[in-house]
């Protein structure tokens, strides 16, 4: 048995939820998506107990919602102290968590988008036709990195492969720059 790795997970799995939960949030107002849609409305009442008096303290800036982002860098930061607590055993040194919690934050943007691609092609295999709330959220807030690969890569006879070709930049992208969890372990570890 190990019950250290098993709350390890459990910890880092609520808060990845909540972190999506947040940048959906931030996406939402980015992208200028339907706040009617009852997923949306799920998303403001999961984040606002959390982010309204943030916003006291952290105002927007040029239209974006950075209390938004901000929470989501300080949730990372508590995943990856937790990841040094029971890994290490200690706390890491303020350069090694500075540069663990980015490289968490920036593998969770870049997993975002891979999740919310996947599901949507494979919502579009089990629903063709159908409308979902989920559906149409999904391809708004995929709008902005899928609008300029299907500019250059059309559908073809009603079959849309760009999905598969931003699926594939996005791992490439994720392995180039080594945003992995490895990548979060061993920038925790380096210096200790």
């Amino acid at each position: 048995m190990n019950p250290d790795k098993a709350f390890l997970f459990l910890i880092d799995t609520f808060i990845d939820i909540y972190c999506y939960i947040v940048f959906a949030r931030f996406l939402l107002q980015v992208v200028r998506a339907d706040f009617y849609n009852p997923i949306s409305q799920y998303v403001l009442k999961a984040t606002n107990p959390i982010l309204k008096p943030l916003r006291r303290v952290i105002p927007g800036f040029g239209g974006l919602d950075m209390a938004s982002l901000t929470l989501v860098l300080l949730l990372q930061i508590i995943k990856v102290l937790c990841l040094a607590f029971f890994l290490i055993g200690a706390l890491p040194p303020v350069l090694n968590l500075t540069i663990a919690s980015l490289l968490s934050t920036a593998g969770f943007v870049i997993d975002f988008f891979f999740y919310a691609i996947f599901l949507q092609v494979i919502l579009s295999w089990i629903s063709q036709g159908n409308h979902s709330p989920f559906a149409a959220l999904l391809d708004q807030l995929t709008s902005p990195v899928m609008s300029p690969v299907r500019k250059i890569l059309p559908p073809l006879g009603g079959l849309d492969l760009s999905p598969m070709v931003v699926l594939l930049g996005i791992q490439f992208i994720k392995i180039l720059f080594g945003l992995s969890s490895s990548a979060v372990l061993r920038a925790l570890v380096s210096f200790s």
